[in-house]
């Protein structure tokens, strides 16, 4: 069965991050895996939140071509993930309060349900200046055997099935976040 570029989960996926609050005007990505060593990728400097039939490019997974050049910056990162683990799909995020716990803690432990499925997450490149398209092997090497990598400063890969798996592990994480914020301030009163 040959997968087709799904432009309207593109579409569904990068609306619902944005008006989680979990990307902001131009930030986050998206990618899923297709048939022939090819992956669909959301396009540089796209609105998640404003998805456009245009901004989905296609490429190789492993190779460049004409359309390599429009993708993500983070396409690097995608590659990476996409060559060392099955995943169908990829969602890159900046959940603002994962985001800030990965500034302040090495690692977010949670015993709230949602974040049972992920376990602890272990923040990557902690107390370092992680640039866009850095950090690929790191992140690939530890969606082996995880659902989620978290990255100091710059926000989450998720993976999944589809995107839509892979938001739900990004929307489990910040929910979890928010309620790890919301103790933290309370237990300073």
């Amino acid at each position: 069965m040959s997968r087709s570029v799904p432009n309207a989960q593109f579409k569904k996926i990068g609306k619902s991050l944005f008006t989680r609050g979990l990307v902001s005007s131009h930030s986050g990505n998206l990618s899923v895996r297709l048939d022939g060593g090819r992956m669909a990728i959301t396009r540089r400097g796209s609105q998640l939140g404003a998805l456009r039939d245009q901004d989905i490019i296609v490429t190789g997974i492993s190779t460049d071509d004409d359309q390599t050049q429009l993708a993500s910056v983070e396409l690097p990162v995608h590659r990476a993930i996409l060559e060392a683990t099955g995943a169908g799909a990829i969602v890159h995020a900046h959940p603002p309060h994962a985001i800030a716990l990965s500034m302040t803690e090495p690692e977010i432990v949670s015993e709230q349900a949602e974040l049972y499925e992920l376990g602890t997450i272990k923040v990557l490149g902690w107390n370092e200046n992680v640039k866009p398209g850095a950090m690929a092997e790191a992140i690939a090497e530890t969606l082996k055997t995880q659902k989620l990598a978290l990255v100091y400063g710059h926000g989450t890969f998720a993976i999944g099935a589809d995107l839509e798996e892979a938001c739900k592990y990004t929307a489990g994480l910040e929910e979890a976040c928010q309620v790890l914020w919301l103790v933290k301030t309370l237990r300073t009163k």
